[in-house]
């Protein structure tokens, strides 16, 4: 089943009534002159003019007609035959086949309207000339003219509406391409945000969860031989969550940790190595080196976060007695490093990141200094301790998806 024309738009189905008054119009005009003239054929061609008009306004009333070119050219036939009839009575019935001709090239292929367009215009001129006893040129003129008129014009449209519907089609095309680009952009935003808030959580609720589960194993065995030191660590477990529990207010909240709150990162790092030598009983040290300068918030933040997955790390898997944190400052770059005189490891070997028993803590910090355009090295050997260092550009090249400020 194929499509016999554009479907219809206000200004076209406008026109399309225009052509079918046109149509009535004309048949009654030749109806009228037969009989205002006394033609002895006024009946007779007042009948076929009607039983035109009757055939004719049986095609906008049959879906098939607009759906199917088959049926389409069925219809113009038998409004031509009967047309053809209305020719042979009255010359009067030329006019016609001027709506014809758009009628033609609107609902056939532009071959065979262009066929019939033809045909109708010679059958035109032949039945004048007929009428009139003899043939001229000028007999000619009149239908040719008004079949190229109605070429001229169709095919104008046509290609209008081509051009229209291409123009349809790409708009839509980038208005899907806009959305997928929208629907690509908020993806990667919500990936972003939601990697952003796993570094948060584990450098954060994670570590502090850790720190109180090592606190309460510690005080477990103290007991029941030394309550004293039972009750010190759980002092020191309800302090870590206390602080948890800030930090996770501040998380909530997009603030900066509290540990930089109403201080400075030397001041953090320090009180990060106290609470860790307190809590875990290893010596943590702070090293400065460098002239010191003030530093964006956002590099504040990712070394103070580094140092302290590097030194929880050192209190979980490395059995360390002393770790060292060392910030550094370096003209152009800024640095911490935590080195401490643990067991070691090979870091070609790390284990894969599982829920079950964590791992991934290394990544976070990667993801956090290449977000700064920074660097992330880590030097180990099994019996060697470990020496982790984050090294931050002060005028940083961004990253694709730079990290938001937590």
């Amino acid at each position: 089943m194929k499509t016999t024309a554009p479907a219809l738009t206000p200004t076209t189905r406008t026109l399309a009534w225009c052509l079918h008054l046109l149509v009535v119009a004309l048949l009654a005009l030749a109806a009228g002159r037969a009989v205002a003239g006394d033609r002895p054929h006024a009946a007779p061609i007042t009948v076929t003019a009607a039983g035109c008009a009757l055939v004719y306004a049986a095609g906008p009333w049959l879906p098939r007609v607009h759906r199917s070119r088959r049926a389409a050219a069925l219809w113009l036939a038998a409004v031509g035959a009967v047309w053809l009839v209305l020719l042979a009575q009255t010359p009067d019935a030329v006019w016609v086949a001027f709506p014809l001709y758009f009628l033609q090239l609107h609902l056939l292929s532009r071959r065979a309207g262009l066929a019939a367009v033809a045909a109708t215009a010679a059958a035109a001129v032949t039945g004048f000339a007929a009428h009139q006893g003899s043939f001229s040129a000028a007999m000619a003129i009149g239908p040719a003219l008004g079949a190229a008129v109605a070429v001229a014009v169709v095919w104008g449209y046509q290609a209008l509406y081509r051009e229209s519907e291409q123009r349809r089609r790409l708009i839509e095309e980038l208005t899907a391409t806009r959305a997928d680009l929208a629907a690509a952009q908020h993806s990667a935003g919500v990936l972003a945000e939601r990697e952003r808030l796993a570094r948060e959580i584990h450098d954060t609720l994670a570590q502090g969860l850790s720190s109180i589960q090592l606190l309460l194993r510690a005080a477990e065995r103290a007991l029941p031989d030394a309550p004293g030191n039972a009750v010190r660590h759980v002092v020191q477990a309800r302090q870590a969550a206390v602080d948890s529990l800030a930090e996770a207010r501040r998380f909530v909240a997009a603030l900066a940790p509290p540990a930089l709150e109403d201080t400075t990162l030397v001041g953090a790092l320090e009180r990060l190595c106290a609470t860790t030598g307190a809590r875990h009983g290893i010596t943590a040290r702070l090293h400065l080196t460098g002239a010191p300068r003030p530093l964006p918030t956002a590099h504040e933040v990712v070394l103070l976060r580094v140092a302290q997955s590097a030194l929880a790390n050192t209190v979980r898997h490395a059995g360390a007695a002393t770790a060292d944190v060392t910030l550094s400052h370096l003209g152009d770059h800024v640095a911490v490093s935590v080195a401490d005189d643990g067991h070691g490891f090979d870091p070609d070997l790390l284990p894969v990141p599982d829920p079950e028993v964590g791992g991934f803590g290394l990544g976070a910090m990667r993801a956090r200094v290449h977000a700064l355009g920074g660097t992330l090295t880590v030097a180990s050997a099994p019996g060697h301790g470990t020496t982790l260092t984050a090294r931050l550009p002060l005028d940083p090249t961004p990253a694709p998806a730079p990290e938001a400020r937590p």
